[in-house]
């Protein structure tokens, strides 16, 4: 498994990261549906025998249970591995809102390093927060505390646009960005990534495989069960997506899947620190981090990208 420095938090980290929204469960909804605890642990120690050292998950996948079992299978393993985590979606009090005060992070903190089994976070992010709390920082305060008192090591955002991304570097205090970047969603090169080079800001990439849409196994027809968050998609979206993939397929050679050649296409990203997809069973955690030890795509094959997707673009009109 390949290393790469996570930006000026100096950390070491596979290239390929597990992330662990899915293993959540789809209990409390907006997940990818039904998981078995005992498959996410069993994939949890596949990837580290695999030489994956990034773990990313947040609070509110499964109201804890992403971070219970993470802390489970890694709690002999704590101190070889990276672990992220998010905090901001207050499921504790209530209905769900929005909560980034800074007496709530506290407590919210608290209850993460109870779920991990651990006294220390490597990386805590603010869960998606509004624009505007990006562009003033004042919320970062607390996060300076925290680190001051050794309970995190080194924070930053998950953020769903590249814009956001720029407003939080602009502040100089996140020291990661965590944001979705795929073959649908490449705004991040443009001025995210190699703003991030510049002020040496770690990159996180979520949603590399478009939600499960670019490993190719769904189609335009594709019904999604209770609690899976691709229900709440337009039909469109989901055609479009379907589409590219399909004819995304020529990527496929005898040595990768097409999932994988996706995957591949993101770490040819020079300003990428980590990728991390989605993994629910062994088989995923085999066939993602095998990527590491692929070659890159060649230039033809990013060329070829580039016009597929303007190709399906000027088709729909509309992304």
């Amino acid at each position: 498994m390949r290393q790469r420095r996570l930006g000026r938090t100096n950390l070491q980290v596979s290239e390929i990261g597990f992330g662990a929204w899915a293993i959540g469960g789809n209990k409390h909804g907006h997940s990818y549906g039904p998981t078995d605890n005992t498959e996410s642990l069993r994939a949890m120690a596949q990837a580290l025998d695999l030489g994956c050292t990034f773990f990313d998950t947040a609070d509110l996948y499964g109201h804890g249970l992403s971070e219970k079992l993470l802390g489970q299978a890694l709690q002999q393993h704590r101190h070889a591995c990276v672990i992220a985590t998010k905090v901001g979606g207050d499921f504790y009090h209530g209905p769900f809102r929005k909560n980034f005060d800074p007496d709530y992070i506290r407590f919210a903190l608290e209850k993460s390093l109870e779920r991990l089994r651990t006294d220390y976070i490597d990386i805590y992010q603010l869960h998606n927060p509004p624009l505007m709390m990006l562009e003033r920082g004042a919320h970062y305060a607390v996060l300076d505390e925290l680190k001051q008192e050794g309970k995190i090591r080194y924070y930053g955002v998950s953020v769903h646009d590249a814009y956001e991304g720029t407003m939080a570097i602009a502040t100089d205090k996140p020291d990661v960005i965590q944001v979705a970047y795929n073959f649908l969603r490449q705004d991040p090169r443009e001025e995210l990534f190699p703003l991030a080079q510049e002020y040496d800001i770690g990159l996180i990439i979520r949603e590399p495989l478009a939600n499960g849409m670019l490993t190719g196994k769904y189609t335009a027809t594709t019904t999604f069960g209770e609690g899976d968050m691709r229900t709440e998609w337009p039909p469109e979206f989901l055609a479009l997506q379907a589409r590219l993939a399909e004819k995304a397929r020529f990527l496929i050679t005898p040595e990768r899947t097409l999932a994988q050649a996706v995957l591949r296409f993101v770490l040819d990203a020079p300003a990428v620190s980590v990728v991390i997809p989605g993994m629910k069973t062994v088989a995923q955690a085999v066939e993602n981090l095998a990527v590491s030890e692929l070659a890159s795509l060649t230039e033809d094959e990013h060329t070829r990208i580039q016009a597929l997707l303007e190709d399906v673009l000027d088709e729909d009109e509309v992304l």
